[in-house]
């Protein structure tokens, strides 16, 4: 047996994750590995929590990234924050809300589950008339940006709903960090996760959190020890704590590290509010080309993730076949429906890197080339135009 190394093609990801990759951040990965204790990575650490409290828009000073993906991130918030026997009301609306309800019983907690169909947005009435029937109700758990579906929730209402009630939210942001309007801060945000892999287009893997002096206090208040040594915030905030003395935790991801510090700095230079901005632009684009092609969105208008665009699938297209011929001929990758949607909808992702006009105007003519070829009933040879229109009156 002889294996050889490993060399991948080049894709266009635009499906619900991971995004294309930057070259800067690529190359950033590739500089010289360091020791986790060095003071010139300890430096490197604090510039980390400065840019992702820039990102987050917060001043917590427990604002770091968790060393695995964006589902370790949602771990890390619950095993911290829930004890056994706290009510939390959990907001499910697709995939993502599930896996929170999941975390919230593995944590010994009692899950008080409302439900929204997928596709659509939390409810916030239903979300009151939970707090309602539950007053003790310690948590508000709920995923701002659903990637399964690609509906935006109103993460300021919800927050101030939690809050009127006495209890405290935990914010999945996993595809909306850097890419939606997300203000912990202003809103109150108690804990917040995302992942490196969206709208920082940065390679999976880290997990940046966030918590407030309310959280903060939980933790350092519980009653039991976290059930996770790896995730447990009492210790890992000494290693990430600030200053130059650090108490050694674990074996950082130091050029894991060095990327999503470079995927910070060019949001940091792009801008905040520049980087929502352009994520909108070009999911009008991408809107008005699938509108064009006759195709419809899940979500409603108003709800729906620019980053994250879920299209019906025309009648009597197979759905595998589709996206298998867009990676095969076209390097091109988008995502499949999930759980209930499985087959019946198509994910096509703008995020970060992924997000660009060039990006839209090839995704639009590669989709509509093999709907033409399978005989789906599309209106052919408009898209593109209305995608053009759009991008122009943009300014790109």
């Amino acid at each position: 047996m002889s294996i050889t190394s490993f060399n991948p093609p080049v894709r266009t990801l635009m499906g619900p994750g991971p995004s294309d990759v930057h070259p800067r951040i690529l190359a950033a990965m590739a500089r010289p590995t360091i020791g986790h204790l060095d003071p010139l990575f300890v430096n490197m650490m604090d510039e980390m929590k400065v840019l992702l409290q820039y990102a987050f828009k917060t001043e917590n000073a427990l604002t770091l990234p968790v060393s695995a993906p964006g589902s370790a991130g949602m771990e890390t918030c619950f095993v911290n924050l829930v004890e056994p026997g706290d009510k939390v009301i959990v907001c499910q609306n697709g995939v993502f809300g599930m896996r929170m309800t999941e975390n919230v019983v593995r944590s010994g907690g009692v899950a008080i589950v409302v439900q929204d169909a997928w596709g659509q947005p939390v409810d916030p009435n239903k979300v009151e008339q939970a707090f309602k029937e539950n007053p003790d109700a310690r948590f508000l758990a709920f995923v701002q940006a659903e990637t399964s579906t690609g509906a935006y929730s109103d993460a300021k209402t919800l927050t101030k709903l939690a809050h009127g009630h006495g209890a405290l939210v935990i914010v999945d942001a996993v595809t909306s960090l850097g890419g939606s309007q997300l203000e912990v801060d202003a809103w109150g945000i108690d804990a917040i996760y995302s992942g490196s892999q969206k709208c920082l287009s940065c390679t999976p893997g880290l997990s940046p959190v966030s918590f407030g002096e309310r959280a903060v206090e939980v933790i350092k208040n519980r009653k039991t020890k976290v059930q996770s040594w790896f995730l447990d915030m009492n210790l890992v905030m000494n290693y990430w704590g600030g200053g130059t003395k650090r108490a050694y935790h674990h074996t950082a991801p130091i050029n894991a590290l060095y990327g999503l510090h470079e995927a910070l700095v060019m949001l940091q230079d792009e801008g905040l509010e520049n980087s929502w901005t352009r994520h909108t632009n070009l999911h009008l684009a991408l809107k008005a080309g699938f509108e064009a092609l006759g195709l419809s969105f899940v979500v409603p208008e108003g709800s729906r993730l620019p980053q994250l665009n879920s299209v019906t699938i025309p009648e009597g297209v197979d759905d595998a076949q589709v996206r298998g011929t867009l990676l095969q001929r076209y390097n091109l990758e988008i995502g499949a429906g999930l759980g209930d949607l499985a087959g019946k909808i198509w994910r096509f992702g703008l995020m970060g890197h992924s997000a660009t006009p060039k990006n839209v105007i090839f995704a639009l003519a590669a989709l509509e080339s093999v709907l033409t070829e399978l005989k789906a009933p599309i209106n052919r040879g408009v898209a593109l135009d209305a995608a053009q229109q759009v991008l122009l009156a943009k300014g790109y």
